[in-house]
């Protein structure tokens, strides 16, 4: 299966056109709903200039960090060959968004609760592009019945059917998409949808990570890193939840 395509000289991949999309569709949805909230019309437009680079950064610098292979210098800079993480990039984009709200006297909860949206939206996008690259794949499929997409898919590489746990997890993230949508439009609840998000996403991550066969791994362990840091998740969004609800809650009384 082709990854890209070329023109002229320059080799175009589907992966990083994917990534593009997601982040231009994800720039969209943050400026319809900043506007929905009131905010100044430029804010999504700095946000990119931020958090695109550092979400770059820090999903190069997980898969670096938890490879588990000694890397040359040039080697980390050679993006075309692969290694992006995405929760590095989740925890490059959370510390933009920190950053920004610092300079700019803006609460981060509130500007995750408006990028969560397009953050979900952007998880959906991007494992298609896990497709195109034939990664993120499960555990080989050798009942015949059961050879077909999406429940499997073929791995050129490999020669052979595997579970298509990039399509799970996509599906999982577009279901949590419309949850989140629904939510944001009913809701003014600060940090309700960012507490959903981490305990959903934290919930669907750990279970379908547990089926890929191309894990990042804590060292010398068993530990798979993103189920550990799902699980992570997941408690610091219930955390989050219930911090906010009693604080309104008080607040109320």
């Amino acid at each position: 299966m082709p990854n890209g395509f070329t023109i002229s000289v320059i080799e175009v991949k589907f992966y990083g056109l994917i990534i593009a999309l997601g982040f231009i569709i994800g720039l969209f949805l943050v400026a319809f709903f900043a506007k929905r909230k009131g905010y100044k019309k430029d804010l999504p437009y700095d946000l990119v200039i931020i958090v695109f680079p550092l979400s770059i950064i820090g999903s190069r610098l997980y898969y670096i960090l938890f490879s588990g292979r000694a890397w040359t210098f040039s080697e980390m800079f050679a993006l075309q060959n692969g290694g992006l993480a995405i929760y590095g990039g989740v925890i490059g984009g959370f510390i933009a968004l920190y950053i920004y709200g610092k300079v700019k006297k803006i609460d981060t909860i509130k500007l995750t609760d408006l990028v969560v949206p397009a953050l979900i939206l952007g998880q959906v996008l991007g494992r298609w592009g896990n497709f195109f690259n034939q990664e993120a794949f499960g555990p080989l499929v050798t009942d015949i019945n059961l050879q077909w997409f999406p429940y499997a898919v073929f791995i050129d590489a490999e020669g052979a059917w595997h579970m298509a746990t990039f399509f799970y997890e996509s599906m999982w993230n577009l279901i949590g998409f419309v949850m989140i949508i629904l939510i944001f439009l009913k809701t003014d609840k600060k940090g309700f949808i960012t507490s959903f998000y981490l305990v959903y996403y934290g919930i669907g991550r750990f279970l379908i990570e547990g089926l890929r066969t191309d894990s990042l791994y804590i060292g010398d362990t068993s530990l798979r890193v993103s189920q550990v840091l799902s699980i992570v998740l997941v408690l610091f969004g219930v955390a989050l939840f219930v911090y906010y609800y009693k604080k309104q809650k008080a607040i109320k009384n």
